[in-house]
C-alpha cells in the first residue's frame, strides 16, 4: 500500500457519490464514470479513505458516523472556501435543495458552469467534474451543496446543512 499523504477534494467527493447510492450496489468503474474520475483515482481515493476511516476496509461500507464527524468538524478547515466573482452556474450551498426550501436570500452561490441557469458568486466545486456529475444524479447535488453550505455558510446554515446531512447519510 502506498503511503497515505492526506485526504484531497475528490475523496469527499466519492464518498458522498457513494453515500448518495445508498444500498445500491456499485463498482469502482462505475462511480469512475458517473463522477468523470479515473478509475485510478477513485482506488486510490478509497485507499485513502479506508486509512483515513471513513470507508471500511471492504471499500464497500461507508463508515458513516465518522464520514458525519469529518463533514461536520472539518471540511471547513481542510478545504476551505471563499465566494468569488459573479459567475453563471449551477447552484451551490444555501443557493440548492434542500437548503434553499429553508433559507430565503438574494445573495446565491454558484458552482461556475457554462450550462448553468444562475448567476451567483462562484464557489469552486471540491472537483471540477461535479458539476456535470450532479446533473446525472440529484442526491449528489444535494450532498455537495449541503457540504459546501459547511465550507461557506454562517452558523445558522452549518447547522441546518449538518441536520440534512444526517438524515440523508445515516
Amino acid at each position: 500500500m502506498k503511503k497515505h499523504s492526506g485526504m484531497r477534494p475528490q475523496d469527499v467527493v466519492i464518498l458522498l457519490k457513494i453515500a448518495a447510492k445508498g444500498k445500491q450496489a456499485w463498482l469502482m468503474k462505475d462511480l469512475a464514470v458517473e463522477l468523470g474520475i479515473s478509475s485510478s483515482e477513485v482506488s486510490e481515493s478509497l485507499n485513502r479513505s479506508v486509512f483515513a476511516g471513513l470507508i471500511g476496509a471492504d471499500k464497500q461500507t461507508l463508515m458513516k458516523s465518522n464520514l458525519l464527524d469529518f463533514l461536520e468538524y472539518a471540511l471547513k478547515y481542510v478545504y476551505p472556501q471563499k465566494p468569488g466573482a459573479m459567475v453563471r452556474g449551477m447552484a451551490t450551498a444555501h443557493s440548492a435543495a434542500p437548503l434553499n426550501k429553508l433559507i430565503q436570500s438574494q445573495e446565491h452561490y454558484v458552482w461556475p458552469f457554462g450550462h448553468g441557469d444562475l448567476r451567483g458568486q462562484a464557489i469552486e466545486p471540491l472537483h471540477p467534474s461535479v458539476p456535470q456529475a450532479c446533473l446525472k444524479d440529484k442526491m449528489l447535488h444535494e450532498l455537495l451543496a449541503l457540504s459546501d453550505a459547511l465550507r461557506v455558510g454562517k452558523s445558522r446554515e452549518q447547522k441546518l446543512a449538518m441536520a440534512e446531512l444526517k438524515t440523508r447519510i445515516c
